[in-house]
């Protein structure tokens, strides 16, 4: 094997993704909650060690949950801002439970932002989109409205149920979808042409709570479902795309050129509404399917996406698409920019679901904020191991580029505190010749991250010395 050759993480010997050199003054110390590609990526990071063991209160306290001897109680504020970590790769759970009472050095970096959820619980997301749309409506008119217009006609339950039965009997005939507010990976999700089917469902719960000891029954959302998806050999794909956010206030985003499209493994078709392997993408669905081939998968590139649309529907087309997407990032971002509780040592990375019908109209399906780092193959665990190194190189911590950059690794700058625009020739995304974006925009273009992460550092170190 060359030296230039990288073992994937789950092929390595503990020993090999442990080795590092250390950059700077000191090492880098991080934790992390997560057991998958993250982990391999900061475990091998040159000047990155990891902070061992759980945090000091739990160290005194006995397996058996008996305090061990000796022991005293850490007033919380103390106990959550040990200081003994400069980056911590948490779990959301984590985050709720102890952002309100620790303390942040200056230095610290950590995942999420404190209500990352009013953006990816999916009745809060289409709420604050709504929001932003008629505030837009009334301060530059109907027409710029319309550019909110990607994402189906969405209903919250119980709280807009009757609501929803109005337009359910305007619209006889089509499907719906029944999504659960707050879940991801394809669970509680199922499709409906019969207002009996989720009137069976909740049977008397849509009803004023009378009985305050009843449980309040869990929020779903109901959609108009895409009837008519674009089809790659008779399948239905939507796209995950990878868009990070380092502040809210101004705001800053980053869009990574890679991400992939992620495939049915049963040709669409109406008929069976109820089959899942024929509606939802999701991996952790399809997976499981019964003729489902782990060594093919059911992904395709963003970069293989578009050269076959670009082969097919032409330049300008594929243009349209891409910059529609843009388009649905930036909107989504700026629906909760004044919700969300900006923080400067908390950044986002958040994975995009987006679908084309068969006009090739981009629609927004669902904003992850825990978007699965688990590789389902040797391709997919490349993809994330760039995609999460590139994320450390935008964050910066060691502080070795200007500041200045738009494109670090595989990662873009889309917005900054205003559109970005691509001023470098080197960076033009070009098909059959022609450029297809002035945007600083290059999804599912091609990608030569290492030659570029190696020219920005190089040029970087000689702004540096000047």
């Amino acid at each position: 094997m060359s030296k230039t050759t990288r073992v994937p993480g789950y092929m390595q010997s503990k020993a090999s993704r442990n080795a590092r050199g250390i950059i700077g003054d000191r090492e880098i110390r991080f934790k992390c909650s997560l057991q998958n590609t993250i982990l391999d990526v900061l475990r091998g990071r040159p000047g990155w060690q990891e902070v061992p063991g759980q945090n000091s209160q739990q160290q005194n306290v006995q397996q058996n949950g008996r305090p061990a001897a000796g022991y005293q109680p850490v007033p919380p504020i103390q106990r959550n801002s040990d200081g003994d970590w400069d980056f911590y790769w948490c779990d959301r759970e984590w985050l709720h439970q102890n952002y309100d009472t620790m303390f942040l050095h200056e230095h610290q970096k950590i995942l999420h932002f404190r209500n990352h959820y009013e953006l990816t619980r999916k009745n809060l997301m289409v709420k604050n989109l709504k929001r932003l749309k008629k505030q837009t409506e009334r301060e530059q008119g109907k027409a710029e409205g319309l550019s909110f217009d990607f994402h189906p006609t969405t209903y919250e339950l119980p709280s807009e149920y009757h609501i929803f039965v109005e337009e359910f009997k305007r619209n006889p005939g089509i499907t719906w979808i029944m999504k659960p507010a707050a879940k991801s990976q394809g669970k509680g999700i199922f499709l409906f042409r019969r207002l009996k089917d989720i009137t069976d469902w909740k049977k008397g719960e849509y009803q004023p709570l009378t009985d305050t000891t009843r449980e309040v029954p869990e929020t779903y959302v109901v959609q108009r479902y895409i009837e008519n998806p674009y089809l790659i050999g008779g399948r239905k794909f939507d796209i995950r795309i990878y868009v990070l956010v380092v502040s809210y206030n101004p705001l800053k985003v980053w869009l990574y050129r890679d991400g992939f499209a992620r495939f049915s493994n049963t040709r669409f078709s109406l008929d069976s509404i109820e089959d899942a392997y024929v509606h939802l993408t999701n991996v952790s669905v399809q997976k499981n399917a019964p003729d489902y081939d782990p060594e093919k998968g059911c992904k395709w590139s963003t970069l293989r996406l578009r050269h076959y649309l670009s082969a097919k529907h032409g330049a300008e087309a594929v243009k349209k698409v891409f910059k529609g997407i843009d388009n649905i990032i930036t909107k989504g971002l700026q629906s909760v920019q004044k919700i969300i509780i900006n923080d400067k040592h908390c950044f986002e990375m958040y994975g995009y679901d987006i679908l084309l019908d068969d006009d090739l109209k981009p629609w927004l399906i669902e904003i992850n904020a825990s978007p699965s780092l688990t590789a389902s193959g040797k391709e997919d665990y490349e993809l994330k191991f760039g995609l999460l190194n590139d994320l450390l190189n935008v964050l910066d911590l060691e502080n070795r580029l200007t500041g200045k950059e738009k494109r670090i690794g595989g990662w873009d700058l889309l917005w900054d505190d205003g559109p970005v625009l691509a001023d470098d020739g080197n960076m033009e995304c070009t098909t059959n010749g022609s450029s297809v974006t002035t945007a600083n925009s290059f999804l599912g273009c091609h990608n030569d991250r290492k030659r570029q992460l190696r020219e920005i550092y190089t040029s970087a170190q000689a702004i540096k010395k000047t």
